[in-house]
């Protein structure tokens, strides 16, 4: 029984490793559709985003990684502030 614990364990430790991650970005300094559309070319070309959105009323980008691939604060706080913005917050979720 306890190996087959320890297996289930292991087994649930690495799927979710390979999930993708959703991370929050809340940003100051968006204002219109042309903010939007750069971030989004930003971002979609980083080899670690499957998607990305942003969201003008809430000032949030969204960005979804693919599996296995993450991004780190630091990189996305660089992008955003090479971009012009201003990153306030960032929040991450499965």
């Amino acid at each position: 029984m306890r190996k087959f614990l320890f297996a289930v364990a292991i087994v649930m430790t690495f799927s979710s490793a390979a999930q993708a991650e959703t991370i929050l970005a809340s940003v100051n300094g968006l204002v219109c559709s042309f903010c939007a559309t750069g971030i989004e070319k930003t971002f979609k070309a980083q080899t670690a985003v499957e998607a990305v959105k942003v969201d003008l009323d809430s000032k949030l980008v969204t960005i979804n990684t693919r599996p296995k691939q993450t991004m780190d604060d630091a990189t996305i706080t660089k992008l955003l502030t090479d971009s012009g913005y201003t990153v306030t917050d960032i929040k991450r979720g499965k």
